[in-house]
């Protein structure tokens, strides 16, 4: 009958071990989520940053093209002035499309980049509902180790009164 008990007791002490190594794991990966959420959180406000300086960039483009289509039609009479101008409106065109497509990419990345960030933290949450459930069963067999010493210890406190 003691070999029966010693034997519940060590198959609930390694249950126990167990759910404390699963649970130190979902520990583990989760700290890890955490981390590589945080990490493409920066990302986006890198990207954000990057959107707003390209923006910026595309707004001064536009400003500088405008004022040399109007310089072009002040100075039409003149042929020397109206070819350099009709090159740099062509410059500030190719600029004002580079920086346009620079934006569309960076928007691109942002919006990959907060599928992936709604990923982790579906994630994080699965992980976290998942180390509850293990805490819980962790609990469940400590208590039943518990109750299970008790019974063992009155147990042999009987046999030893016999």
């Amino acid at each position: 009958m003691t070999e029966k008990i010693k034997e519940k007791m060590n198959n609930l002490r390694l249950e126990a071990d167990q759910a404390i190594e699963r649970a130190e794991g979902a520990e583990a990966k989760n700290k890890k989520l955490e981390q590589l959420l945080l990490e493409k959180d920066q990302e986006i406000t890198s990207l954000n940053h990057k959107l707003s300086v390209v923006d910026e960039q595309l707004e001064k483009a536009e400003l500088s093209l405008q004022e040399a289509k109007r310089e072009n039609m002040d100075n039409i009479g003149s042929k020397t002035t109206s070819e350099g101008l009709q090159r740099k409106i062509q410059l500030l065109e190719e600029e004002l499309d580079a920086a346009e497509k620079n934006a569309k990419d960076t928007v691109e990345k942002l919006r990959q980049v907060d599928v992936k960030a709604e990923h982790f933290e579906r994630q994080v949450q699965r992980l976290e509902q998942e180390r509850e459930v293990w805490e819980k069963k962790y609990e469940e067999a400590q208590e039943k180790y518990s109750k299970s010493q008790k019974e063992l210890d009155e147990l042999v406190q009987t046999m030893e009164g016999l």
